[in-house]
């Protein structure tokens, strides 16, 4: 992996984990609601666990291949 690719993904994981934090904050407060939509709950909580997925995929990508 060049060093290019390692920011683009380091860039990449930072933008992840802003979106990650704002949908955790956006479940928090339509959880709160008193009217709340369960249906747009159950998909922010399934947009969060797909980004969470995402971000391990792409810190698993900097990780260096070590040969046994």
């Amino acid at each position: 992996m060049q060093v290019q690719d390692q920011a683009e993904i380091a860039h990449l994981l930072a933008e992840l984990r802003v979106e990650h934090r704002d949908l955790d904050v956006a479940i928090e407060h339509l959880a709160d609601s008193l009217g709340r939509d369960e249906l747009q709950l159950t998909r922010l909580k399934k947009r969060k666990l797909l980004l969470k997925d995402h971000i391990a995929r792409l810190e698993s990508r900097l990780i260096p291949d070590l040969d046994a």
